[in-house]
């Protein structure tokens, strides 16, 4: 596991061999970049989807959520400007046959040379020390410098290339940086041309008249075309939130990495409605509250650094990533975007229909402007399960492998144990799950040796393990051995409720991130 690649073969199994993660299909050999969740991920991806929830919605008094259909009228998508610049840079290598998305290859390049300068920093670090100042060292050392001019270089003229189409200049990167397949070394490209995302599909009875649709590529459409209806039946104030939790689908160039780029996936976005003039003031309060929400898990400060884009969409006037490192490097995790007045002045134009909000305080009407966060949920899960899972060697000289969750995100709160299946033990164990599982997700395990079993939930991402023996028959007391540091404590039965609580409760994990 030492190597970033065989590390993440080892996330991938182990998704795969604690009921967390399948490949989709897979009796039929599986499909392409598609995956199903099994029993301990849907429990995960539900307590991950509630942990946002509760802070974006319900922790704010001027947030709400809604719920909007996956279908949308097909003009959506062209107000939205998805029909026509919906587009990923497309490349193929003629020797090896493969497809590439264009602009991640040359990502990928630049990536590099800041990993060099990364490189320098961390051992200037460790020979400076406490003394080291990073942002003189930065600023003063010759060889970071050349690096960090070269990859904004880079990454400015491929941005000024894709803002402009000018699809001959990115082969024209391309070759100049001498970017090869990554998995064959041939340099041998095809010109670079633009693939639209969007998945069609039809609506209707017969073939002749059924009406073209598309699976929605994201979930922020649905929001802006129910902002009046969200608005004057809520009675909303600018500013204001809309959230949403949902599928969306798009038709990847090239869906790798396991789960971080799929074709159907879950996005959790909000749209922030404010005053023209304020978008900047909410643009860096929400880069702020969403990084903080972030950090709440426990993942380290050290995983995240924020992206300012170089290329701004076309809705866009400031636009950046929360980047989290994962197995194969820093990629995007969230999108904070401030996305200007575009959306609700374009449904407004071609719908024909006023999509406008009176300010009381101003005595005016005025479209609002729209700050947006928005996280891939299925990154949010990598992102915390390839992190939690550790290799450790104890005191004995002995292995365990652990999936150190966020206790409060974890599928499974606590498992229960008899020590022996006899002897009125798994009656009084079963009796302690049919107590907590109104609370919590528990479960009951009587197969195996009592350290095999705790080997198992340590794997599982059990924070507590709740053994039963003869002394629990006698005065109600059990052991609880906790899953990080494996300290056993002996409890009463009647307290186990608080304890658990107090672990797993999300009012602990999310009072520091507001």
């Amino acid at each position: 596991m030492s190597k970033p690649e065989d590390f993440f073969k080892n996330v991938i199994s182990h998704a795969k061999e604690y009921g967390f993660i399948f490949p989709s299909s897979e009796v039929y050999d599986g499909l392409s970049a598609v995956y199903d969740y099994g029993q301990n991920g849907a429990e995960l991806k539900k307590n991950l989807r509630e942990y946002w929830w509760k802070a974006m919605v319900q922790l704010h008094d001027n947030i709400v959520g809604i719920d909007a259909a996956i279908l949308m009228h097909p003009t959506t998508w062209k107000a939205s400007g998805h029909v026509d610049a919906f587009n990923d840079p497309l490349i193929d290598n003629k020797d090896s046959k493969k497809r590439f998305r264009a602009d991640t290859l040359v990502e990928d390049f630049a990536e590099k040379i800041n990993q060099k300068a990364q490189k320098e920093i961390d051992k200037a670090r460790e020979r400076f020390g406490d003394a080291f100042d990073e942002e003189q060292f930065v600023a003063t050392n010759a060889r970071v410098k050349e690096y960090k001019d070269k990859q904004k270089a880079i990454l400015t003229r491929l941005a000024h290339s894709l803002e402009n189409n000018l699809l001959a200049d990115v082969k024209a990167l391309i070759e100049e940086l001498e970017i090869a397949d990554p998995d064959t070394g041939s340099k041998n490209w095809t010109d670079v041309r633009q693939f639209n995302l969007m998945f069609g599909t039809k609506l209707g009875a017969s073939a002749e008249n059924a009406m073209d649709l598309y699976l929605r590529p994201e979930t922020a459409q649905g929001i802006f075309v129910n902002f009046l209806n969200v608005q004057k039946s809520g009675r909303m104030k600018v500013p204001f939130g809309i959230a949403q939790t949902g599928k969306a689908f798009r038709n990847e160039i090239v869906a790798r990495q396991f789960i971080f780029r799929m074709r159907e996936f879950e996005q959790m976005e909000m749209q922030f409605f404010v005053r023209p003039g304020d978008e900047m003031k909410w643009y860096e309060y929400w880069k702020e509250t969403r990084l903080k929400w972030h950090l709440s898990l426990g993942l380290g400060r050290e995983n995240y650094r924020f992206h300012d884009h170089e290329k701004l969409a076309h809705y866009a006037n400031a636009a950046a990533d929360i980047e989290f490192k994962f197995p194969f490097g820093f990629k995007e995790l969230e999108g904070i975007h401030s996305r200007t007045d575009f959306d609700l002045k374009a449904h407004e134009e071609y719908s024909g229909k006023k999509l406008q909000y009176f300010d009381p305080e101003l005595n005016e009407n005025y479209t609002p402007y729209v700050v947006e966060t928005s996280v891939g949920l299925d990154r949010l899960f990598l992102a915390v399960f390839s992190n939690s899972l550790k290799e450790e060697t104890l005191e004995d000289g002995s292995t365990r492998t652990v999936l150190a969750l966020p206790a409060v995100v974890s599928p499974i709160k606590a498992a229960v144990l008899p020590l022996v299946k006899k002897d009125g033990l798994p009656e009084l164990a079963k009796s302690i799950v049919e107590d907590l599982k109104w609370d919590f997700n528990v479960t009951y395990d009587e197969k195996d040796a009592v350290g095999r079993r705790y080997r198992r939930q340590d794997a599982l991402g059990t924070p507590f393990c709740i053994t039963v023996d003869h002394q629990s028959l006698e005065d109600k007391t059990v052991t609880i051995r906790h899953r990080d540091s494996m300290k056993q404590d002996r409890v009463s039965v009647s307290s186990l409720r608080s304890l658990i609580l107090e672990e797993v409760g999300m009012h602990r994990w999310l009072t520091n991130s507001l």
